[in-house]
């Protein structure tokens, strides 16, 4: 699934169900989970098992992936930058080579309507919340308020390897697209509203784009910055 949101420069590895679940962690994965419940202890060593197999397709051998002591995020290994996702029944992992991208980030969540009250913390401006509205209305078989959260998800998973400290959804203002040919599915752009360079200084555009799909009773969101010294096609 994640996979068809993402460009050849990026591996990715994705499973359906619990089938990573029981996946062996090196020994600094697995004390970074000790005291977590099993479910989460689960769904991290499947995210790790998924990331692995992505690694390989860059040629990387197996190693630990450690989490970032402020915020938890991925270490990847040097070179490398990469995401994971995980929800009820889908984990993904996706990787590439810094000569290729800047940053990436995906994430996937069930086709649900949001918690009630959610949508409220997650919509930053009134254009945000007239186009959801406006959507909604379009196409009401998307769910378009899970759409945005999981997007949004995206964006901060993208920004925090620059800048190392939380974005929160307020602070981001996007919009959405579809493809005509394919209603279950589109692009979207991301413009930050907090100043400063959306990633270091001198690099990248002002604007995330990032696309999105539904199916298999999920919505799945992935940006990708390619490095603007990439080769064609990368």
């Amino acid at each position: 699934m994640i996979e068809h949101l993402l460009p050849a420069a990026v591996r990715s590895r994705a499973v359906y169900g619990a089938e990573f679940d029981g996946a062996p962690l090196f020994p600094e994965e697995a004390a970074a989970v000790a005291k977590a419940v099993a479910k989460r202890r689960a769904e991290y060593a499947a995210g790790r098992a998924c990331a692995r197999a992505a690694l390989a397709g860059l040629g990387i051998a197996p190693g630990p992936i450690p989490r970032d002591p402020d915020r938890g995020a991925p270490v990847w290994p040097a070179g490398v930058v990469g995401s994971i996702t995980h929800c009820d029944g889908y984990r993904a992992a996706a990787v590439a080579r810094t000569s290729d991208v800047h940053t990436l980030g995906i994430d996937a969540e069930p086709h649900g309507p949001l918690p009630e009250g959610v949508l409220k913390v997650v919509t930053a401006t009134d254009a945000e919340a007239a186009a959801l509205e406006r959507l909604g209305e379009e196409a009401p078989e998307i769910h378009w308020d899970r759409l945005l959260f999981s997007a949004k998800e995206t964006v901060y998973k993208a920004w925090y390897p620059f800048h190392r400290k939380m974005l929160g959804f307020e602070e981001a203002e996007l919009l959405f697209t579809r493809d005509p040919d394919a209603p279950d599915r589109g692009g979207y752009t991301a413009r930050l509203l907090i100043p400063g360079p959306l990633l270091a200084e001198g690099i990248g555009p002002d604007i995330f784009t990032g696309r999105w799909t539904t199916r298999n009773g999920l919505v799945a969101t992935a940006i990708v910055v390619p490095h603007e010294t990439a080769a064609p096609g990368a």
